[in-house]
C-alpha cells in the first residue's frame, strides 16, 4: 500500500477561506478516489498562509479488476430493445446470456494503475475548486484564488508527471518566503515534507500554529506579570497570516485605556489583528498588546513593536475622537437621525420600529417584573447609538456603546444595561439577560422583528434566512425559557401587531393624519405597508366614501379611528392580509419548529413537542415542563404501553368516524352480561379524569402523568378480552363511548395521537 502526497503551492491564501479549503479538499479527493475504485486507510488535509496539502495512506498500486452484470430487455421484447441495450454496452448478441427469459450481460473491466489515474484527479480539483473568489493570471485559463506557482505529487515517493496550464507536477517545493533557504527544495514522501517544510521555517498545521501562538504569547505576557485576554476568532484568523507565527509583546499609550474595553478590543482586533492583554492586578486591560509576526527578528521584535504600537496609537486616536463627539451630541439627536433611516421599506423607519418597540415593551413589562415606564424608556434609547459615530465605525458595538453613552448621559444602570444588553441572545453560545427591564425591550425587539416580517411575507424558506428571523426565534425562546416567565406567546404576537398597525407608529396612525384630497400619500402608505388596496371600507369604517379601484379616494376629515381599529380586530379589512388569526397561528407554528430545535438539541424527542403544541397552550415554559413530564412517562413501561392501548382505540374509533357519527355519551355500567374488564375501564376512566383535571389545574404534569398510568392495566385487559364491534348494538355502541371517553381523558394531557410508537 502506497502513499500520495499532493501540494498545491501558492500565493498568499486569505486566513479566511484556509479551513474551508481544506475541507473542500478533502471532500473533493475522497469524491473521487470513490468513484475511481480506490480505497484507502486515512486521508488528510493542510492549509496554510501558501499551501494546501492533502496526503492519503494506505493507496493501492492499481484499481482492481471489476465484472458488472447489467439487466437487459426481456427475450421477447422488441428487436430495436435489445439493439438498444447492445449499444450500450458495446457487446454483441452472442456474448449476452439469457436466464429466466431476460438478457444479461457480463461487463469486465481491467484494473488500472493508481499512477494513471492522479493525474486526471488531481486536474478536476484544481478547475472544479469552489474557492469564493478566484482569480486568472498571465495568458492563462486557470483560476486559482491566488496565482498557482508549484503541484508537488508524489505517489509511493515517485512523482506523477502531468501539467495542468503550464504548471508541471514535481517534487520541489518551499519554504518561508523570508526565513527559509530561499531556494526550492525536492521532498521525497509527507514524513520529509513535513520535517523539511520545518526546518524551512513552516509549520505545516493549523494546530501547531496556533499552539506556537499561545505559547509564546502567554510567555510574553507572564513576563511581565500580565495575561492574554483570549479571542479564538483572532486566533484562528492569524494562526492562518503566518507559517512561523512569533508573538511579540508590545506596549499602549495608557492614555488610551481611558476608552471602554470594547473599543480598545475590537479596534486592535479589526483593524491591526493585536490581542489584548490584561492586568490581573486590576482586572482591566492593561496598556499592551500582542501582535504575531512572521518572523523571528534579530533585534527580538524590539522595531517591530514600537512600529506597531505607532500604527495602533494612530487606530485609537480615532476611537478617541469617536467617542469625545459621541458625548457631545446625545440621545435626542441620534434618535432624530434614525427618522431617516430605512428599517424595510415595507416596515417603515428605524424611528418608527423604535415607536413600536416601546409600545410592546410597555406591554411586556409586568409580564416579566419589570416597571412599564422604565421599559418604554429604554426602548426608546436602545436603537440611537445606531448613529453615532463609533457604531459607524465598528458596527459590532451596537447596543455595547448605547450602554456606555447611557451611563454617561445620566440613565440609571437598569436602563443602561437594558440598553446595552436588549440584542442578546444573539446565538445558540450567547448569555441570555435575567434582568427584567432587559428581558422585556429584548423581547419586545425580537417580537417587532418576527411579526413584521411574517406579516409581508418575508419567512425563511429552506436555507435562506437573510433577516435571521430563526436567531430571533430562538431568542425569544431562551429569553422566556431562561427566566421561567409565564408569557402566552399569542397576546404578546397580538400586541407586536396592534404597535404595528394600529399602534402610534402604525399605518392607521399615519392614515388618520392624513387630509381630504390626499389620495396619493395614502395610495403610498398603503404600499409601503404590503397592503392590499381598499376597493369598500365605508361599511367596516362607517363613513361615506367615494370608491374607485384606482386611485383610493377617501374623505380622511372624517376618519373614524375608532371604528377602523375595531374593523382591524374583527379582521374585516385589508383583505385579510394583516389577519391576528392567521399570521398568529403561522408565527406559533415557526416558534414550534424552533423550540423543536432546542429541545432536540437538548436530548429531548420532537413528536413530543408536537403532542403538547397540538394543545393550543402558548405558554413556552408550561410547554416545556409538560414535555418534560412527558417524556418521562414515555419512558416507563406503563407510558409506552399506554400509548399502544391509545394509539390501538384511536384507529378503531378513526375507522368508525368514516362509516359515520361514532357514539358518545354516558357509558353504561350495567347491562346484562357486561365483562368486567369494560366495567373496569369504565371506573378506571372517570377516576382518571377527576385525577387529571385536579393535576392540570394547580399545573402539576407529574401528577396528570401518574394519574393516566393508572389505566394502563385497564385498556390492557379490556383489549385483552372485550369485542369492541360485537353483533349486539348497544353492547357496540357502549364500547366505542368508552374508547373515546379514554382518548379523550388523554387528550387533555397530550396529543398521544402525535407521538411516534
Amino acid at each position: 500500500m502506497a502513499q500520495l502526497l499532493l501540494e498545491l503551492f501558492s500565493e498568499e491564501i486569505p486566513a479566511r477561506m484556509q479551513q474551508g479549503a481544506a475541507r473542500d479538499l478533502e471532500r473533493m479527493a475522497a469524491e473521487r478516489l470513490k468513484a475511481a475504485g480506490l480505497t484507502y486507510e486515512a486521508l488528510t488535509t493542510f492549509a496554510g498562509p501558501r499551501r494546501l496539502t492533502l496526503v492519503v495512506e494506505g493507496l493501492p498500486a492499481a484499481t482492481p479488476d471489476r465484472e458488472e452484470e447489467l439487466k437487459g430487455p426481456r427475450t421477447s421484447a422488441p428487436e430495436q430493445a435489445l439493439e438498444g441495450f447492445l449499444r450500450k454496452t458495446g457487446l454483441t448478441k452472442d456474448q449476452l446470456s439469457e436466464r429466466d427469459g431476460v438478457w444479461f450481460a457480463v461487463l469486465s473491466q481491467k484494473g488500472q494503475p493508481t499512477t494513471a489515474l492522479i493525474p486526471d484527479m488531481v486536474d478536476a480539483i484544481v478547475r472544479g475548486f469552489p474557492w469564493p473568489k478566484s482569480m486568472r493570471w498571465g495568458s492563462g485559463t486557470l483560476r486559482w484564488i491566488r496565482p498557482l506557482k508549484r503541484i508537488v505529487t508524489l505517489f509511493d515517493g515517485q512523482v506523477v508527471p502531468f501539467e495542468i496550464d503550464g504548471i508541471a507536477s514535481g517534487d520541489l517545493t518551499e519554504g518561508h518566503r523570508f526565513l527559509g533557504c530561499g531556494r526550492p527544495f525536492a521532498v521525497k514522501d509527507f514524513a520529509d515534507y513535513r520535517a523539511k517544510l520545518e526546518s524551512d521555517f513552516v509549520l505545516l498545521d493549523v494546530a501547531d500554529r496556533k499552539l506556537r501562538i499561545l505559547d509564546g504569547a502567554t510567555a510574553a505576557c507572564a513576563a511581565k506579570g500580565l495575561a492574554l485576554v483570549d479571542d479564538d476568532g483572532l486566533l484562528d484568523e492569524v494562526a492562518g497570516l503566518a507559517e512561523w507565527p512569533t508573538p511579540i509583546l508590545g506596549d499602549m499609550d495608557p492614555q488610551f485605556l481611558t476608552l471602554p474595553p470594547e473599543v480598545i478590543r475590537l479596534s486592535m482586533k479589526v483593524h491591526q489583528k493585536y490581542f489584548a492583554v490584561r492586568d490581573p492586578a486590576v482586572h482591566g486591560l492593561a496598556p499592551h498588546f500582542v501582535v504575531v509576526a512572521n518572523i523571528e527578528a534579530s533585534d527580538g521584535g524590539a522595531a517591530l513593536a514600537a512600529g506597531n504600537s505607532r500604527v495602533l496609537s494612530a487606530r485609537l486616536d480615532d476611537a478617541r475622537f469617536f467617542w469625545d463627539e459621541d458625548l457631545k451630541t446625545g440621545f435626542e439627536a441620534w434618535s432624530k437621525k434614525l427618522e431617516g433611516v430605512t428599517f424595510h421599506a415595507k416596515l417603515g423607519t428605524l424611528a418608527e420600529r423604535v415607536e413600536r418597540i416601546a409600545a410592546l415593551a410597555r406591554e411586556i413589562a409586568p409580564l416579566v417584573g419589570a416597571d412599564p415606564d422604565q421599559a418604554e424608556a429604554a426602548a426608546r434609547l436602545a436603537k440611537a447609538d445606531l448613529s453615532s459615530a463609533m457604531v459607524g465605525e465598528f458596527p459590532e458595538l451596537q447596543g455595547v456603546m448605547g450602554g456606555y453613552y447611557a451611563r454617561a448621559f445620566g440613565q440609571s444602570e437598569a436602563v443602561a444595561d437594558a440598553v446595552r444588553d436588549h440584542y442578546k441572545p444573539q446565538g445558540p453560545a450567547d448569555s441570555v439577560p435575567t434582568a427584567p427591564l432587559t428581558v422585556a425591550v429584548a423581547l419586545a425587539d425580537k417580537l417587532d422583528t418576527l411579526v413584521g416580517f411574517f406579516a409581508i411575507g418575508e419567512k425563511p424558506t429552506g436555507s435562506k434566512d437573510p433577516f435571521a428571523l430563526r436567531r430571533a426565534a430562538l431568542g425569544v425562546i431562551r429569553l422566556i425559557l431562561e427566566n421561567r416567565k409565564p408569557i402566552g406567546l399569542r397576546s404578546a404576537i397580538d400586541s407586536a401587531v396592534d404597535a404595528g398597525i394600529v399602534g402610534e407608529s402604525g399605518v392607521v396612525s399615519k392614515l388618520a393624519s392624513l387630509k381630504e384630497g390626499q389620495h396619493a400619500e395614502a395610495h403610498e402608505l398603503l404600499e409601503i405597508h404590503g397592503l392590499p388596496h381598499m376597493r369598500t371600507i365605508s361599511s367596516a369604517v362607517g363613513v361615506t366614501a367615494q370608491v374607485h379601484i384606482w386611485p383610493i379616494v377617501f374623505p380622511f376629515s372624517s376618519f373614524n379611528r375608532r371604528a377602523f381599529e375595531h374593523a382591524f380586530h374583527e379582521n374585516k379589512i385589508f383583505g385579510g392580509k394583516y389577519d391576528l388569526v392567521d399570521k398568529g397561528s403561522e408565527l406559533l407554528a415557526f416558534f414550534a419548529d424552533r423550540l423543536k430545535v432546542l429541545l432536540r438539541d437538548q436530548g429531548k424527542r420532537h413528536d413530543l413537542v408536537d403532542a403538547v403544541f397540538a394543545l393550543g397552550d402558548d405558554d413556552l415554559v408550561r410547554i416545556v415542563r409538560r414535555v418534560e413530564a412527558l417524556d418521562a412517562f414515555l419512558a416507563t413501561d406503563d407510558g409506552a404501553n399506554l400509548l399502544a392501548g391509545y394509539k390501538r382505540a384511536s384507529n378503531i374509533l378513526k375507522a368508525e368516524e368514516k362509516k359515520g357519527p361514532v357514539p358518545t355519551g354516558m357509558v353504561n355500567t350495567g347491562l346484562p352480561d357486561q365483562p368486567e374488564a369494560e366495567t373496569t375501564l369504565a371506573f378506571a376512566t372517570a377516576a382518571a379524569a377527576t385525577a387529571v383535571d385536579a393535576a392540570l389545574e394547580t399545573e402539576d404534569f407529574a401528577a396528570a402523568m401518574t394519574a393516566l398510568s393508572r389505566l394502563r392495566a385497564p385498556v390492557d385487559a379490556f383489549f385483552d378480552k372485550v369485542m369492541v364491534n360485537s353483533e349486539v348494538a348497544a353492547e357496540r355502541d357502549n364500547r366505542l363511548k368508552l374508547l373515546g371517553q379514554v382518548r379523550a381523558v388523554m387528550g387533555r394531557v397530550a396529543d398521544f395521537g402525535q407521538i411516534a410508537g
